[in-house]
């Protein structure tokens, strides 16, 4: 079995007054949801997207199929929740699985929440963002530099809570021991570039990086809320 050492924070920032985030670290699963801004009760959606799971990382190993269902379970709890209405959230995560080829990971995401890599002098974001910015980038109507300042940056076009049907992607990984792990919403992307990310995800422990960068986030404006989750696969 893949082990790991994690680390987690989370802030609401400088300019909202509600975290609508939620995150989950509870090894075999790793998880940030981020409730969709602009939307009732967001809060409420992530922490309903977060709470199905975590049920599903105590019931005992993962496969892709359980990984898929706790999503699309997940959906279908948004979708019938009662507190709010128009809710929704992001969800993107790690999840570690015990398949008959031996251990893999698996990289699940649905919205514009991140997913990213650091292996030895590698660092890359692994998910792709279902977002209007992303369409126009991958169209070649904008640049990813444009896209950080682009007014509808942040549109999502996936989330769980809008669609009976949710497309989650997913990759699967092998288990690299030394290889970090970065699952972030989009409060610390859209206040850090790539570039600024990388240096403080390498420094530090687990809980020492995850912390820096959220801190990192809320001084260079805290705009929107921020939750990291730092991973470093042990073997």
């Amino acid at each position: 079995m893949t082990r790991f050492f994690h680390g987690a924070a989370t802030s609401t920032g400088r300019v909202r007054r509600v975290n609508e985030d939620s995150y989950l670290v509870l090894p075999p699963l790793f998880a940030v949801a981020d409730g969709m801004g602009g939307h009732d009760a967001g809060e409420v959606a992530s922490a309903v997207a977060v709470g199905v799971l975590e049920r599903y990382a105590r019931s005992g190993p993962l496969s892709v199929d359980a990984v898929l269902t706790a999503l699309d379970e997940a959906n279908r709890a948004v979708i019938g929740n009662a507190e709010a209405v128009r809710m929704g959230t992001t969800v993107t995560g790690l999840a570690s699985l015990v398949t008959p080829a031996g251990s893999q990971l698996m990289v699940f995401n649905v919205g514009d929440s991140r997913v990213y890599r650091l292996a030895d002098d590698h660092f890359g974001q692994l998910t792709v963002d279902h977002s209007e910015v992303q369409e126009l980038v991958l169209a070649g109507a904008i640049t990813p530099e444009q896209a950080r300042t682009h007014p509808r940056r942040n549109i999502v076009t996936r989330a769980l809570g809008s669609d009976y049907v949710v497309r989650p992607d997913h990759w699967l990984l092998p288990p690299l021991p030394g290889d970090r792990y970065l699952i972030c919403s989009d409060g610390l992307t859209g206040e850090l570039t790539d570039e600024e990310i990388l240096p403080l995800l390498r420094a530090g422990d687990q809980q020492q990086a995850a912390e820096a960068l959220v801190a990192a986030a809320d001084e260079a404006g805290g705009h929107d809320n921020t939750t990291v989750i730092v991973v470093d696969v042990i073997g």
